[in-house]
């Protein structure tokens, strides 16, 4: 019983086997890991690699964000998953390939001579007819008239008779193990070259990503990669007049290093730009000192002109700043401080003290060139449509989404920088170095977001007649000065009103104080409500105060004591510092207006100070791709294959022609032909006419 038991198990487990076997080298197996890499290439395709954790964070929200993560589809080619299908379509094809390679061998070898004559009867292309020749004769004839026509042919001979096999176009069997192999050959050099190798470091050798800050000689050794890894792929930054030999492999949780056995030393990095302010053209003038040999060989890098050096290709990726050396001007925007200078570069940090308050200043980017679309906007020009509510798509931008004629237009430097509180949180600055004209008015733009994922909010404010900030920044900090505010008021009275009218000159003096203490935030604008300051403060205060029926005149009157006040303000202001009063012409009417709605839309400014760029001292630096790629060998051969193969299965058809010879008792010949082929087509039907017209040709004189 026990024996018969474990035969039992024996064979059920060898049945198990083969019909895993069977599963794994059949063509919907391999159709369903096709499918699922598809797929997969297109999720890598669409959601950018590699990226920081919160830049997905914004993007698809922190619960997604997760679910994706833990599915690694921010590095979806390195995935564990990803890397077994690859593994599972490797196995299963050459599963496939093992199985039908020796019965496509043997079919090759094979001429099937043994058919018997009755089975051409079943053939769909077949004839019989009668020749006047001798057996002997017509199979000499057809024997040379197969030849000719490149059939490899056999003879079998019989008791009644002669059978020939004849066969063309076996390629197409070839082509079915070409186009095989040559996915066993893609999936095995991507696997090569891709992070597979990387994460066998990782697993066996205890390699770990880093995810620290600091310079690359201070890395520790478990974060390096061996100098001889076959094979990596990764970036490498080099500014300007500076060399580096190690190469950044990013991953999901960090960066590996790897060392390569040479110094890239950028000497030149050249771009040229589109009028649109896209790159036309960027290359880099580079030498490479081989650490080995101490040879310095020169090299031009350019886009799709990639250098190599001891197995390494070195492609030109793209380019960013070297670290730009930085000038600033800091202008407190709370009042009562005065401007300073600020130093630094790109890529750098800094502190800046606010009162008890700390600030990290950390410098983003610089960009030198700023093509924008200046044409006309959409709708109203009225400034109030643009401030720190809405973003400027109307005029600046590469996504703009303008009506109207194009007016691109180079605006000059911006720098970018981070403003960081003590609790790790950031806003991002975006200020241009220079002012811009928009809607017949020059205006300095300031930009902030909270988020990478939004798009920049802009404060005008308006240049003045020197192409400064000055007269604006002494305007908000008077505005911040209670005691200016009462000198301006009073000047603003005593010109409005005169000294003949002292009960009048009160009342406009009131009301002028209120509406100065409204705009500058000194009081909330409605019981209840939070201090903002600005239009908003009055229009708040007009809403909690005044009749319905009432506020448009009233809103009129007070609006029109702001500005006379704030006109006299900043000529107090700009007596203080030694410069010429304002004349009261339309320049400076448009001048006040636009500055009116600046300082309003400052009270939502969300930072103490503002940076100014001043001066610069641009490094460029080159973004550089390395990679050594052995399989991509494989790759090739593979990709050779397929396009033989698939030529070799769609344009090459395998035929098999068997002839029949049999001797007649009245004399001559009999034949019997039949064809057949892998594809039925037009083109074997007329091929087939083509063999029959010539096996019944008329024999020649010395063939009788």
């Amino acid at each position: 019983m026990s024996a018969s038991t474990t035969g039992l198990e024996v064979r059920s487990r060898s049945r198990v086997l083969r019909e895993a076997v069977e599963l794994v080298s059949s063509m919907r197996f391999a159709i369903s890991l096709l499918t699922v890499i598809c797929i997969a290439s297109v999720i890598g395709t669409v959601v950018k690699q590699h990226e920081p954790l919160v830049n997905y964070v914004n993007q698809f929200g922190p619960y997604w964000s997760e679910v994706f993560g833990a599915a690694r589809l921010y590095s979806i080619y390195s995935a564990w998953w990803f890397l077994l299908i690859l593994a599972f379509l490797v196995v299963s094809t050459s599963l496939c390939i093992a199985r039908n390679t020796p019965k496509i061998l043997h079919d090759l070898k094979t001429y099937k001579e043994h058919l018997r004559e009755q089975s051409l009867q079943a053939f769909h292309h077949r004839f019989t007819a009668e020749l006047p020749e001798t057996r002997d004769q017509a199979l000499e004839r057809l024997t040379r008239l197969l030849q000719r026509n490149h059939w490899k042919a056999r003879a079998q001979v019989r008791e009644h008779g002669v059978m020939v096999a004849a066969k063309k176009g076996g390629v197409n069997r070839l082509g079915y193990l070409a186009a095989h192999s040559s996915i066993v050959l893609i999936c095995l050099g991507g696997l090569f070259d891709g992070d597979l190798v990387v994460r066998a470091q990782m697993w066996l050798a205890g390699k770990t990503p880093y995810a620290g800050s600091g310079f690359i000689r201070d890395v520790a050794d478990e974060h390096r990669l061996s100098l001889r890894n076959p094979t990596f792929r990764g970036n490498m930054l080099v500014p300007e007049g500076s060399r580096s030999d190690t190469v950044i492999l990013n991953q999901s949780d960090g960066v590996l290093l790897q060392p390569v056995p040479f110094d890239i030393e950028l000497k030149k990095f050249i771009v040229d730009y589109y009028e649109t302010g896209m790159p036309k053209l960027f290359a880099s003038e580079i030498v490479i000192h081989d650490h080995e040999t101490g040879r310095a060989i020169p090299a031009t890098v350019k886009v799709n002109q990639p250098a190599f050096h001891r197995g390494v290709a070195i492609y030109q990726s793209s380019f960013d700043d070297g670290g730009s050396k930085l000038k600033l001007q800091a202008y407190p925007m709370n009042g009562g401080a005065k401007r300073f200078e600020v130093s630094g570069e790109v890529g750098g940090s800094t502190t800046l003290t606010n009162r008890d308050e700390k600030l990290g200043l950390e410098f983003t980017a610089l960009r030198v060139i700023n093509v924008e679309n200046l044409g006309a906007p959409q709708g109203a020009t009225d400034v109030r449509k643009v401030d720190l509510v809405q973003s400027l798509e109307s005029h600046l931008g590469s996504g703009a989404k303008t009506k109207g004629e194009k007016t691109l237009r180079n605006v000059g430097p911006s720098i970018n920088y981070k403003l960081r509180d003590a609790s790790g949180q950031a806003r991002e600055f975006h200020n241009y170095m220079l002012p811009v004209e928009l809607d017949g008015q020059r205006v300095f733009l300031a930009g902030v977001r909270e988020t990478p994922a939004e798009p920049f909010r802009y404060l005008r404010i308006p240049a003045d007649d020197q192409d400064s900030l000055e007269t604006w920044m002494r305007m908000r900090a008077g505005v911040l000065n209670p005691e200016l505010r009462d000198r301006a008021v009073d000047r603003y009275v005593a010109q409005a009103v005169g000294a003949d009218k002292p009960e009048l000159a009160e009342q406009l003096r009131v009301s002028a104080q209120r509406a100065l203490r409204l705009f500058a935030g000194d009081e909330p604008g409605a019981p209840g409500k939070p201090v903002t300051g600005g239009l908003q403060a009055i229009a708040d205060f007009m809403q909690a105060n005044v009749p319905e029926a009432d506020r448009g005149r009233t809103s009129e009157v007070l609006i029109r004591i702001l500005n006379g006040t704030l006109y006299e303000l900043t000529q107090l202001t700009r007596e203080q510092a030694g410069a010429k009063p304002l004349p009261g012409d339309e320049k400076t009417q448009a001048f006040m207006t636009q500055a009116v709605l600046a300082l309003s839309d400052a009270a939502f400014y969300p930072a103490p100070v503002l940076l100014e760029l001043k001066d610069f001292q641009q490094v460029q630096a080159s973004v550089f791709q390395l990679a050594r790629a052995p399989g991509k060998k494989l790759v090739y051969l593979g990709c050779l294959l397929l396009v033989l193969g698939v030529f070799a299965m769609l344009y090459v058809r395998e035929r098999r022609v068997w002839i029949w010879l049999q001797t007649r008792a009245e004399g001559g010949t009999q034949l019997t032909a039949a064809l057949s082929s892998t594809r039925k087509s037009l083109d074997i039907d007329r091929e087939f006419d083509s063999l029959k017209t010539a096996l019944l040709a008329p024999v020649a004189p010395e063939a009788r």
